[in-house]
């Protein structure tokens, strides 16, 4: 089951990666799933990835918040807007394209939906 799992987790985050570069594709799903499959099969690799500068802060703060930071959503929903701009601009067919643009809304309606994680408090210098 290890490799499984495994060979799980390295689909999902290569997913997840070719998530930030495709329209569509999300890639927070992706390494959210590749975060859970990788502490069931390797714990190296887990580690590796909850530490990783771009994904950990958004791993962490699902696990222990089950919600994103306002400046990670609002990227989202930049990036989002442009690859469904770009493809609905780019696909010949109108009826894809309305299927596009009936999909970005359904997810940015869920997206405004998850919890925003506060930022942490900054400490104060009274020196």
């Amino acid at each position: 089951m290890r490799i499984l799992f495994a060979l799980l987790g390295s689909i999902s985050l290569a997913l997840g990666v070719l998530g930030a570069f495709l329209p569509v594709l999300p890639t927070t799903p992706f390494v959210l799933l590749s975060a859970c499959l990788f502490g069931k099969s390797s714990p190296r690799v887990h580690h590796w990835l909850v530490t990783h500068p771009w994904f950990g802060g958004m791993i962490s703060d699902w696990q222990q918040h089950r919600g994103l930071r306002a400046h990670v959503r609002r990227r989202a929903l930049w990036m989002m807007a442009l690859s469904f701009t770009f493809s609905i601009y780019m696909v010949p067919l109108w009826s894809v394209k309305v299927g596009l643009g009936l999909t970005f809304v359904v997810l940015v309606l869920w997206f405004l939906r998850l919890p925003l994680v506060p930022d942490p408090p900054v400490p104060v210098d009274r020196s």
